[in-house]
């Protein structure tokens, strides 16, 4: 492990030290439904809706008969929500009719499951049965290329590789989590917390505005 890695995983350690997924679920089919409802939007609004959903459909033949427009008029706030409701309907039905009520544990059924992709099926997999698995998102993503554990240019499968050969296999499923909530609460996309970092002096967009202040 390099003295960067052991850096940043011990800073990690320090603000995260037990991380959780903030997602709101008591099933593991809930749970999947939530990380496709999550994409493009905040774990915040999706446990403002999945309540409401999980509450008045409370199990998967509910969900398999729901209407299609009162669906859409629950998931209205997390946007794209004619797309996400149309796929929560989906997936209730495959895995009602095709697994018999019991959702899939492989990664290859997971991602034939409409709306699901390899996040989703890392974060599922890394949650509920504890498979050493790290999940990119946009969070992941822009931390990972801030600290130079990617490449600026890498494609998120690109950036997941690289954190697998970086960080022992099992400590995968807590980096993502941390990473995630890093970048949730503190290395933000848009005003990012960096006046307390203990990472700035690895951080890509710390040296660029250093060099801009020197070159002045």
């Amino acid at each position: 492990m390099s003295e960067k890695v052991k850096k940043i995983e011990d800073y990690l350690d320090c603000l995260f030290p037990n991380p959780q997924c903030e997602l709101i679920y008591h099933s593991d089919w809930e749970l999947l439904l939530a990380v496709v409802l999550s994409a493009q939007t905040t774990d915040k609004r999706v446990n403002g809706v999945t309540p409401i959903l999980f509450t008045k459909y409370p199990t998967l033949e509910a969900l398999k008969d729901a209407e299609i427009k009162d669906l859409e008029h629950i998931l209205r706030p997390i946007g794209s929500f004619r797309k996400k409701a149309q796929y929560v309907k989906e997936i209730a039905t495959i895995i009602e009719t095709k697994y018999h009520g019991k959702m899939p544990q492989t990664r290859e059924e997971l991602e034939t499951l409409p709306g699901v992709g390899r996040k989703t099926v890392n974060v599922v997999l890394s949650e509920l049965y504890q498979y050493p698995a790290i999940a990119v998102d946009t969070h992941v993503e822009r931390i990972s290329k801030r600290l130079s554990l990617a490449n600026l240019d890498d494609t998120p499968l690109d950036v997941e590789k690289k954190l697998m050969r970086k960080f022992e296999k099992n400590s995968w499923g807590k980096r993502h989590l941390q990473l995630v909530l890093f970048g949730r609460y503190y290395c933000k996309a848009v005003k990012p917390m960096c006046e307390n970092c203990s990472l700035q002096a690895i951080c890509r967009e710390q040296k660029v505005k250093y060099k801009k202040v020197k070159s002045k």
